[in-house]
């Protein structure tokens, strides 16, 4: 990181993960070109968990080359007095995994849903069983991440 003034703590970075509204999911695709996409995650220790359709250029990519990063945004301001944008964001590193197991498979969407639809939750399990045949859930090891802030986040406890 060039600015080793606005590095963040793995912690804050860890934070800024779990926080973002979505992340853009990066990698080769199966045409060997680059490709970015954005997906709603949701992270557990050194896992992070998406969904996804079980074909398409996303799946090829992962299939051909499990090599990723996640790019994850949780604030962005615009200032009002200069040309600056005050904003948190973590970039994250890791091997994406197709999990197939059934019960992980469901575990995973069960973190995702409590994440993102908390309000749904007494329909998932029906929901879920529905849908699981037709859903692909991956899983990324995260084996790098770091965090990176401007100036409006300074008072938070958890800056390097």
């Amino acid at each position: 990181m060039r600015r080793k003034d606005r590095a963040l703590s793995t912690e804050a970075a860890l934070q800024i993960i779990d926080a973002c509204p979505f992340a853009t999911l990066s990698l080769i695709d199966g045409e060997g070109m680059p490709y970015g996409v954005p997906i709603t995650i949701v992270r557990e220790g050194s896992a992070v968990y998406f969904h996804s359709a079980l074909e398409g250029r996303k799946i090829d990519g992962l299939r051909k080359n499990p090599h990723v990063s996640l790019s994850c945004v949780e604030k962005s301001e615009n200032s009002q007095t200069d040309y600056t944008v005050y904003y948190t964001s973590a970039i994250l590193k890791g091997r994406a995994e197709e999990i197939t197991e059934e019960e992980e498979k469901l575990y995973a969407l069960e973190l995702l849903c409590r994440r993102h639809t908390p309000q749904l939750m007494k329909t998932f399990s029906s929901y879920a069983q529905r849908f699981l045949k037709v859903t692909g859930v991956w899983k990324i090891t995260v084996e790098s991440v770091s965090g990176k802030g401007t100036a409006f986040v300074v008072d938070l406890p958890f800056i390097k």
